[in-house]
């Protein structure tokens, strides 16, 4: 059979064709699987945590631990900006009624060590883990984040924020909201740190970063550290007067004066106290620190049912708190109902597994007060842990040796209180208590005299 003319031609033609389709789609293939191999971002292979390997047993709501942001900023001093970046996500998540969320003592226990998701899932007992990090020059800061879900080994999140620093605020806002979707919990406003109105334009994050240095003053508990302050934030209430903070960190400071001994008049110090963190609420009820310790000045000034009922909104407020729970289950105990107070305290030493000296000391009261001795010795023991020249734990480990009967360990607490404190007195230790009921330190008081601590201060050397 004869061909057609040209259908050869054709037939080569299209085989042509064919082959450099296939070839082009070859090299298509190839650069993409290049682009995947060597380009595209990779997620890191995150080794699982073990719940069998885990120190505290895994509640029942989602619980996560916010870690310290890394500050990969030139400046040294922007420490406190990452410090504070990470205080206002922990407090904006506690406000979250179904999750659970690892307080900031805890979580701080890890800054500047190199730890994987892992071990903090496994040693906080918690599924999801945030990390992240804060770079700021000039007027710029970029904030990046990681969420991961321990359990499986998957990152939920990773975000990046390049914007003005003015913005930090609303970007604190954005990742916290991006949390929560990620670990699949409503989103309600109430999260909103709420400071961006108070601390606007370049101005007002100047006055935020002097808040976050007194912040970190006040912690100290000296007299230089806590004056100098108070004279930080008078200098920002002038240029900020209508930020809350300032009022709660001044009344913070009238508080420290009534602690570390530095007031003329100690009540008169509580009062100032008592009306700057009314003042502070009064403009910003939502602030659930604020209302937390001033419960506490309500348990100084004896004022029970203020301080319980005050406490008692701190918790509404932030019911992940392992602060306003603490200070919650405190009121209750000088006021007598330590029953009620002991599951309050679990639940907040559960939120911070590494709780600082208050929260073991309050919570060896109630243990001790309901019989409970060996627990409330080993409360009071943690208490010395974390604060050693803090006298007052050892002065009661000295009141509880004494009333089991061990009166050697009773004598030697005693006189750890001595060496601490030469001018220790039990006149003092009525003075100060914050019981309801006179007959709870009467009773203290008669076994701290036993452990063989002075009823009177020594005299004064001429």
């Amino acid at each position: 059979m004869t061909k057609k003319k040209g259908a050869g031609l054709k037939h080569g033609a299209g085989r042509k064709i064919a082959v450099t389709g296939l070839a082009v789609a070859l090299v298509v293939v190839a650069g993409v699987s290049l682009w995947q191999f060597f380009l595209r971002p990779v997620t890191p292979t995150i080794e699982k945590a073990d719940p069998k390997q885990m120190a505290l047993p895994l509640p029942e709501l989602p619980s996560i631990a916010v870690m310290p942001f890394v500050n990969l900023s030139e400046d040294s001093k922007q420490q406190l900006l990452c410090d504070g970046i990470t205080d206002n996500i922990i407090n904006a998540l506690s406000k979250v009624p179904q999750l659970f969320v690892i307080a900031r003592n805890s979580t701080f226990t890890y800054k500047d060590k190199a730890v994987k998701a892992k071990q903090v899932s496994e040693e906080l007992g918690v599924r999801y883990v945030l990390e992240g990090s804060v770079q700021r020059s000039d007027d710029r800061v970029r904030i990046t984040a990681q969420l991961v879900d321990a359990l499986t080994g998957n990152q939920l999140l990773a975000e990046r924020y390049d914007s003005e620093s003015t913005d930090l605020f609303a970007l604190q806002d954005d990742l916290t909201f991006k949390v929560l979707e990620a670990v699949r919990l409503k989103l309600t406003d109430n999260v909103r740190t709420g400071q961006g109105k108070y601390f606007s334009g370049k101005l007002g994050l100047d006055c935020y970063m002097k808040a976050l240095e007194a912040v970190g003053l006040q912690q100290q508990l000296n007299i230089a550290d806590n004056n100098r302050s108070r004279q930080i934030v008078e200098e920002c209430l002038a240029m900020c007067p209508e930020a809350p903070t300032f009022y709660r960190l001044l009344g913070g400071a009238s508080l420290n004066d009534y602690f570390i001994g530095s007031s003329k008049s100690p009540q008169e110090s509580i009062e100032k106290a008592k009306e700057l963190f009314q003042k502070a609420i009064s403009m910003d009820e939502r602030d659930f620190m604020a209302n937390a310790i001033l419960s506490h000045i309500y348990s100084i000034r004896k004022e029970n049912d203020k301080a319980i009922s005050q406490a008692e909104t701190a918790v509404e407020l932030a019911p992940g708190s392992s602060w306003a729970i603490q200070w919650n289950a405190t009121a209750l105990t000088y006021a007598g109902r330590y029953e009620e107070a002991i599951p309050l305290f679990e639940k907040a030493i559960r939120l911070n597994p590494s709780a600082p000296t208050m929260f073991y000391l309050h919570f060896g009261h109630a243990l001790r007060e309901t019989g409970r001795l060996e627990e409330a010795v080993m409360s009071y023991k943690k208490a010395i842990e974390r604060a050693p020249k803090y006298v007052w734990p050892h002065a009661i480990l000295a009141a509880v040796y004494s009333m089991m009967g061990r009166d050697n360990e009773a004598h030697a607490a005693a006189a750890e209180v001595l060496r601490l404190h030469p001018k220790f007195s039990l006149e003092w230790v009525a003075k100060t208590s914050l019981y309801k009921d006179p007959a709870v330190i009467e009773r203290v008081i008669v076994a701290m005299r036993k452990a063989g601590l002075p009823d009177k201060p020594p005299p004064a050397q001429p």
